[in-house]
C-alpha cells in the first residue's frame, strides 16, 4: 500500500492526476491524455489493417440489456446504477430539508433505465444481434468507452471510471482463438515499442461469493482468459494493462448472434486498459514525457 500511495502523491504533485476527493476517481492533466491518445494511434498501428467496424457507446447503457447480460449474477460487487430524483415539490422540499440536516437525501432517489457501463463490449453484443444474421466471416469491432466498476482503492492502477478500448470478434471458434492468438502476440510487440517488459499469465475474473469461486476455476481450467501484466505500484503483484479473453458461445447463445444458416456465434475480445498503460508508462519512464527514451517517444509520437 505504501508503493500504492508514494506513487500517487507522486502523480498528484505532478498534476498527472488530480485528486476529487473520491477515490478511484480522478481529473486527468493535458499531458496524461496526449499519452494516452498516442498509445490509442499505436493499437490502431498494430490494428487498423484488420478492418474493424469502429464503434462508440457512452459510459451508460441500457439497464434491461445490462439485466439480461447477466452481470449482476456475477459481479454484482462492481456494479453502478444511475438512480434519479422522482418525487413530488412536497418530496424535494424534505429532500433539501434533509440535505441541510445532513441526512442522507437519496432515498428519494429512483433507478433509471440506465446503468454504468462495466465493460465497453457489453452494449455491442445486443447491437449486432439486432442487425440480424453475421455474414460468413463473422465481425469485427472497434470500441472505446468509459468504464465503470465499484473498486475504491489508493492504487492508482485501480479506478472506478476509467476507459477501455477493445477489439471484439465475432465468428466461429477458429477465428475467434486465432483472433485473440494474434492479439497476444501484438500485445507483447506493442509493449517492447514502448519500453516495457511484461508477462503473460493465465487469469480469471473476479465472480462473487461461493459460486463464483468454481467459474473462476473453471475459467483458469479451460484457459479462456490471459493478462499482460506490467508492474505499476508493485513488483510482486503486477497490474494487468490488458486481457485476452475467449468467451466460448456464453454471449452468441445469450444474444441470439447467429450466421444464417443458424449455427451460434462464438466471441473473443481483446481489452486495453487505457489509464493503466498510460501510469506503467509513467512509472516505467519518469513523470515528464519529455525525459523518456527516444525510442518510446518514437514509438508514440512519431
Amino acid at each position: 500500500m505504501d508503493m500504492q500511495r508514494t506513487f500517487l502523491d507522486r502523480l498528484f504533485e505532478s498534476g498527472l492526476l488530480i485528486d476529487t476527493g473520491v477515490e478511484g476517481l480522478y481529473g486527468r492533466s493535458g499531458q496524461f491524455e496526449d499519452v494516452i491518445s498516442a498509445f490509442e494511434r499505436l493499437i490502431d498501428r498494430f490494428g487498423g489493417a484488420d478492418g474493424a467496424e469502429a464503434i462508440r457507446f457512452p459510459p451508460g447503457m441500457n439497464r434491461a440489456y445490462f439485466e439480461k447480460s447477466g452481470y449482476m449474477k456475477s459481479f454484482p460487487q462492481l456494479a453502478g446504477t444511475v438512480h434519479s430524483f422522482c418525487g413530488c415539490e412536497l418530496d424535494h422540499v424534505s429532500l433539501l430539508k434533509c440535505m441541510e440536516e445532513g441526512g442522507d437525501w437519496t432515498g428519494e432517489q429512483k433507478a433509471t433505465d440506465i446503468v454504468l457501463t462495466p465493460a465497453a463490449c457489453y452494449p455491442l453484443y445486443p447491437t449486432v444481434a439486432k442487425r440480424g444474421a453475421l455474414p460468413a466471416n463473422g465481425g469485427l469491432y472497434d470500441l472505446q468507452s468509459y468504464c465503470f466498476r465499484h473498486e475504491p482503492s489508493n492504487d492508482p492502477a485501480r479506478q472506478q471510471l476509467f476507459r477501455m478500448r477493445e477489439h471484439v470478434r465475432m465468428g466461429t471458434q477458429a477465428d475467434v482463438t486465432e483472433f485473440r492468438q494474434l492479439w497476444m502476440e501484438r500485445g507483447v510487440k506493442m509493449m517492447a515499442e514502448v519500453g516495457l517488459e511484461v508477462t503473460i499469465d493465465i487469469a480469471n475474473d473476479p465472480f462473487f461469493g461461493r459460486a463464483g469461486k468454481m467459474l473462476a476455476n473453471n475459467q483458469r481450467d479451460q484457459n479462456l482468459k490471459f493478462e499482460l501484466l506490467i508492474p505499476i505500484t508493485s513488483t510482486t503483484n503486477p497490474t494487468a494493462c490488458m486481457s485476452f479473453n475467449y468467451h466460448q458461445d456464453a454471449f452468441g447463445l445469450k444474444w441470439g448472434l447467429t450466421f444464417e444458416d443458424g449455427s451460434t456465434a462464438h466471441t473473443a475480445c481483446v481489452g486495453f486498459g487505457l489509464e493503466r498503460i498510460a501510469l506503467a508508462l509513467f512509472h516505467h519512464h519518469g513523470l515528464d514525457v519529455n525525459d523518456w527514451p527516444e525510442k518510446v517517444r518514437s514509438a508514440l509520437w512519431t
